[in-house]
């Protein structure tokens, strides 16, 4: 593995190198070895995830004056206050002349510092490269609705739907407006045009951006996470108002996805919301990012895709949530599929060993069956 190298590089124009900020050597080190994250922290060397593994660079360890010298510098005035206020603060960096994006999370541990950075490619990247499902395409021509992207933190959430955004903007004529905190992506004007607004630099909070956003007269809105009950009820709304919403949830599959909503909100409203999901509620797609084996890729999506047709929403007003892992592989000829269905797939295509598709399986006895060729039956639903 290349050392994270603090010295001056003199293949480049000294003077261009200089100007750089100091920290920059580090985010390159990222860049330079394709890594996906940048891991700072007092008492560690730098460390990057590579092919989803936390590798360590051949330096010294940090000290806080090190931490406190490469970071705060590329903070403006408000994120240092931010950070002092709040002990944390996200932002988006950007390396050189929009070389490369990082998603920033800074923040403070046992008093010192920490830092963790996603690296975000400039170039969105097409359905085909991404080795996304087919089905994802038929997500993209809702006129109405909302759309959800479910998994924990680094699986490609944002990536995807990146890639849905700029399929669109490739297409339709429409307003695409994003509200996001910070904004990862940056999008080129195409058929569409696309207003990016970024919480805390373009608009206060996110109460005021999404009560703004139905006034913009958006098609699409993107609402970056729905984090709590208030970005929740403002994505829903929009959608109820004729807008199609996509928006990301921490949730490991589509049925509890529908919990994790409810989670959000006291018992006696859970009747109202799942009213309002078994009508505005589009789809969910749950996804994870795994090692491939493919040469020349470094990681592959697994998705799972539950789309709302009748049964489905028949099953969430009726609170019957534990029925609809039933459902998705019995309507595999509507695009949808369960993680099993994904990994078989993806074992057949040379893209992941079984070995890995069968830690990550959420049922391994039925991925071995299908191995085998042996389909589960799937009992009645309703």
């Amino acid at each position: 593995m290349a050392t994270a190298d603090m010295s001056v590089q003199h293949d480049r124009p000294s003077a261009e190198v200089r100007r750089e900020p100091e920290v920059n050597k580090l985010f390159r080190w990222v860049m330079k070895n394709e890594a996906s994250d940048l891991h700072l922290k007092v008492g560690q060397p730098p460390m990057m995830r590579h092919r989803g593994v936390i590798k360590r660079a051949e330096m010294r360890p940090l000290t806080q004056e090190d931490m406190e010298r490469l970071l705060l510098p590329a903070l403006t005035e408000r994120q240092r206050n931010i950070l002092e206020d709040e002990g944390g603060v996200d932002f988006a960096y950007i390396v050189g002349q929009d070389e490369c994006r990082f998603r920033v999370s800074l923040f403070r541990q046992r008093g010192r510092l920490s830092l963790v950075s996603r690296r975000v490619n400039n170039v969105i990247p097409t359905f085909e490269k991404l080795g996304l499902p087919p089905a994802i395409e038929k997500l993209c021509h809702y006129d109405q609705g909302l759309v959800i992207l479910a998994g924990v933190t680094g699986s490609g959430k944002s990536t995807t739907i990146a890639s849905m955004l700029d399929y669109i903007n490739e297409r339709e004529p429409l307003h695409i407006l994003t509200v996001e905190d910070p904004i990862e992506f940056t999008f080129t004007d195409k058929m569409s045009y696309i207003n990016q607004r970024e919480i805390g630099i373009d608009v206060k909070d996110w109460h005021k951006a999404l009560k703004d956003a139905v006034r913009q007269d958006p098609d699409i809105i993107l609402v970056g996470e729905l984090r709590d009950r208030e970005t929740f009820e403002a994505g829903i709304h929009a959608a109820e108002t004729g807008h199609l919403v996509f928006g990301t949830i921490h949730a490991g599959s589509g049925p509890s996805t529908l919990g994790r909503i409810l989670d959000l909100f006291p018992a006696n409203m859970h009747s109202a919301i799942r009213q309002a999901l078994a009508f505005n509620l589009k789809a969910v797609v749950a996804q994870k990012l795994l090692a491939s084996i493919k040469p020349g890729v470094q990681r592959c999506p697994t998705n799972e895709i539950m789309i709302v047709n009748p049964i489905i929403r028949e099953l969430i007003i009726r609170s019957e949530d534990k029925k609809l892992a039933d459902v998705i592989p019995a309507c595999e000829h509507e695009g949808m599929q369960n993680f099993t269905m994904s990994l078989l797939k993806l074992v057949n295509d040379g893209s992941i060993d079984k070995a890995t598709a069968l830690e990550v399986a959420p049922n391994p006895e039925q991925l071995k069956m299908a191995f085998k060729g042996i389909k589960v039956a799937t009992p009645g639903i309703i």
